[in-house]
């Protein structure tokens, strides 16, 4: 059976515990699932092989018709998250399956993808980390300038993509290669080493690698 590689979580929080090694290591804490199959996406059917996983249950009177008619098939109630993960054999799965922390072990490699936290409007040097302008010299209110945009006469305008103050984080961003800690199936938590992105409570998707 071609197991799911991906799975929807929220971000608890970050701690620390020792290794075997007696060494501090940094883990951020993920609530993993439980994730209920919601539909099932063949390629017979539908042209591609995935999944619709459903995540953190929604209280019925908050749902509307619609929502409640998707996950009936389920037979699990409605959800606030539903997404689609690809697998190379959908049917192996049925709809109200119930897919859970058990998918990982320590040691995976993981890919932790989520929303970053959202900064509002910043300049260069705190969105891309320019270095400034002179501090003196003749500089007049300019220290945190990100100087000279233009490109003479020849192409006359500001190139696409450069570099300006604008809206920093809220942005969709993966951190790659995070090596599974800890697992605690009976609470569903995973501990991954280092920070991810977004905020405490933020939904996150966690891909294993191998």
């Amino acid at each position: 059976m071609a197991e799911i590689q991906e799975i929807l979580a929220k971000k608890v929080g970050m701690t620390q515990l020792y290794n075997e090694l007696g060494e501090l290591v940094p883990v951020t804490v993920l609530a993993v699932g439980p994730c209920t199959v919601v539909q099932v996406k063949t390629e017979s059917r539908d042209g591609y092989s995935a999944v619709q996983l459903g995540f953190d249950e929604k209280p019925m009177v908050r749902a509307n018709q619609p929502q409640i008619g998707h996950c009936k098939k389920a037979g699990k109630g409605v959800f606030y998250h539903l997404r689609e993960v690809q697998v190379e054999d959908a049917t192996a799965y049925n709809p109200g399956d119930i897919i859970t922390s058990d998918l990982f072990t320590p040691g995976n490699l993981v890919t932790v993808t989520a929303k970053s936290k959202g900064k509002g409007f910043a300049g260069v040097m705190k969105r891309y980390g320019f270095k400034g302008q002179p501090a003196s010299h003749g500089a007049h209110k300019n220290h945190r300038s990100g100087g000279s945009i233009g490109t003479s006469a020849y192409p006359g305008r500001v190139v696409k993509g450069k570099k300006m103050p604008g809206h920093m984080g809220d942005e969709k961003v993966s951190v790659k290669n995070l090596t599974v800690v800890q697992v605690q199936p009976e609470q569903g938590l995973v501990l991954v080493k280092g920070g991810v992105p977004g905020s405490k409570n933020g939904l996150v998707t966690i891909k294993k690698i191998r």
